[in-house]
């Protein structure tokens, strides 16, 4: 079952990192916000009904929503100005942040290889979003960055709440509260615009079904036979995956700079998740590797 568990969550991994792909590509066509309102609402009718015998009610999961769609708006808003595999790779920092935030809330100092893995990420982050000779970060790098952030704070919080609630009811439950935030914020935050064009049909089907329904079930099935640390190593190939995507749709190619700043990021990331864990240390990444979600486009 560990085989069978790690080629799914490999195969999530890959349909993540394509979906960074299919939603630049649908960016011309449909405004932000609602795109993401679209694809999280059918992706909730869709888990309800499978899910309807299994669904319980807590405020707190809905609640977590608003930090899931947080993420994701900054993500994609930040998508419109750079480039698939970028956004994938800078998106992945924050694994290399969690710890931090666990740190805040249970109060377990940072090990060693934490720390050199967050520096090493950092500067791979600075490799890969520093342009020219001005070495200036485009604002949609900083929106991407901030999703990062987002991310992190929500895996730390659902850590919380993972034990509490069936991963059924989670499930459902943040990806409802994400739509409910996103239709809430929608004519605050932009003008709506969409023309049905097969691209942005094919990433807000694709996006509900696969990339958010389905990938977020699969992803809770295989994490009974795997491990959270072997978990994060596999989800670290969603920007590879990304990256190849790119290239092999858009012809997308990486500078050499950048493609060390990606291998910087990847290293970081690594380095957290092969640290030797104390008992303390082990049990607070039992909780927050636990949950649901690990959050991707």
């Amino acid at each position: 079952m560990k085989r069978y568990a790690d080629l799914v969550l490999a195969l999530t991994s890959l349909v993540w990192g394509a979906m960074f792909v299919v939603a630049k590509a649908a960016l011309a066509d449909v405004s932000s916000v609602l795109y993401l309102a679209l694809r999280f609402t059918l992706a909730a009718v869709v888990l309800g009904v499978v899910f309807r015998r299994k669904l319980a009610w807590s405020g707190a999961g809905f609640g977590l929503g608003a930090v899931l769609m947080l993420g994701y708006m900054l993500q994609t808003v930040g998508l419109r100005t750079t480039t698939p595999a970028k956004s994938a790779f800078l998106t992945g920092g924050y694994i290399v942040i969690v710890p931090f935030f666990v740190w805040l809330v249970y109060r377990n100092t940072p090990r060693l290889a934490e720390m050199v893995g967050v520096v090493t990420a950092t500067a791979g982050i600075a490799l890969l979003t520093m342009q020219g000779d001005s070495l200036t970060i485009a604002l949609g790098d900083w929106f991407t960055m901030g999703g990062a952030a987002a991310f992190a704070v929500h895996i730390v919080l659902l850590g919380h709440l993972a034990t509490r609630v069936t991963s059924e009811a989670l499930t459902f439950l943040q990806i409802s509260g994400a739509a409910a935030f996103a239709w809430g914020v929608l004519p605050w935050a932009e003008t709506p615009a969409i023309r049905w064009r097969p691209a942005v049909v094919l990433a807000v089907v694709a996006g509900a079904l696969l990339a958010t329904a389905l990938a977020f079930y699969l992803q809770t099935w295989a994490q009974r036979y795997v491990g959270p640390t072997r978990a994060a190593l596999i989800f670290a190939l969603e920007p590879v995956f990304a990256w190849l995507v790119a290239w092999w749709w858009t012809g997308e190619i990486f500078t050499l700079r950048a493609a060390a700043g990606a291998a910087l990021i990847l290293a970081g990331v690594v380095l957290v998740e092969l640290k030797p864990n104390r008992r303390a240390a082990h049990q607070s990444n039992q909780q927050t590797r636990k949950p649901v979600n690990t959050v991707n486009l």
